[in-house]
């Protein structure tokens, strides 16, 4: 009786399943006395908590209960030294009623405003420029980005020079044949509050062009180019593609400039000190002016307690606003 011979290769394909199969990984052998246990199977141990106590502390010690001693002396009339009384709302109908505190409030909205417009606008304006186009783009980016890391203070004594009578802006006005336009930049009250603004918007449009750029490279070529295929312009792909795409950036970078303006100390102190006869004086500068130079900490206190409730609900309400504006794009 003769026997079926297998089809031709059938012996080679039995060997290579064969030989795949030896070759598949098995489960992982328990190690041996002389055997070292595999890294892929050595189980992670978790972390304590415990680890994240001295942070978690530092944080509580320094911003939480900080706050809440503030708060406290914000109703009363601590000179800084000896013992506190309670005074009620007295601190705060003061302010109310003080027309330099209410000059800083309206300084402070002011410069915020203006200061958050600017920057945002002139930060996309050189992340557009800077995204693809220029050739040298990386330098420039660099050179933009470089007084976001410079100590403010130390800036603002700087454009201090620059602003002064005979500094270099007056210098260069009358060179050109613009003498009339000389004055005394930081000397002058109408015009010593955009001195600030100028300083503010020449350090933190490097932080809007980095947030906006980092917006724009992670929006695909491919739509922006799918769009100029189909003829659509320059300016409608600005309004219609990439500014709808890039809404968290703008949610971020408003956030931030706003929370910045709102708080503008340095600047203040380094180019005017809050003058001349009070023209740039914000919440921060009479918050300093009153609880340290003054002697009045429970005035300075609830100047304190005002600005942090400030920047938390405007920063709260932009962050709602905005965020629901992303969605609905």
């Amino acid at each position: 009786m003769s026997t079926a011979k297998p089809p031709p290769g059938t012996d080679a394909r039995e060997e290579s399943t064969a030989a795949a199969a030896d070759a598949r990984p098995g489960p992982a052998q328990p190690a041996g006395p002389g055997r070292r246990p595999l890294k892929g199977n050595r189980a992670k141990a978790p972390v304590p908590l415990w680890w994240a106590l001295p942070g978690v502390a530092f944080v509580a010690a320094f911003i939480y209960l900080a706050f809440f001693a503030d708060a406290w002396y914000s109703f009363t009339n601590w000179s800084g030294t000896g013992p506190a009384q309670w005074v009620g709302l007295a601190n705060f109908r003061g302010i109310l009623t003080d027309p330099i505190a209410r000059g800083a409030l309206w300084h402070t909205v002011e410069l915020t405003v203006t200061f958050v417009i600017a920057a945002n606008l002139i930060g996309l304006g050189l992340a557009l420029a800077l995204h693809r186009t220029v050739r040298s783009r990386n330098v420039l980016r660099v050179l933009f980005f470089a007084p976001v890391v410079l100590s403010p203070l130390a800036v603002s004594y700087i454009w201090q020079f620059i602003f002064s009578y005979t500094g270099p802006l007056n210098g260069l006005l009358g060179a050109v044949g613009l003498k009339s336009w000389q004055r005394d930049w930081l000397g002058d009250p109408s015009w010593a509050l955009w001195t600030v603004l100028v300083v503010l918007v020449w350090g933190f449009t490097g932080l809007s062009m980095t947030l906006y750029l980092a917006g724009l490279q992670g929006i695909a070529e491919e739509i922006d180019e799918a769009a100029a295929v189909d003829g659509a312009s320059t300016w409608f792909r600005l309004r219609r593609l990439t500014i709808p795409l890039l809404a968290p950036s703008v949610t971020i970078s408003v956030t931030l400039t706003t929370i910045s303006g709102l708080r503008v100390f340095d600047q203040v102190i380094g180019l005017t000190g809050g003058g001349p006869a009070d023209a740039t004086e914000t919440l921060a500068t009479q918050l300093y002016q009153q609880g340290f130079a003054n002697g009045r900490a429970g005035y300075g206190a609830a100047l304190g307690v005002m600005l942090t409730a400030l920047i938390a609900v405007v920063a709260v309400a932009q962050v709602l606003v905005l965020r629901r504006r992303e969605a609905r794009l």
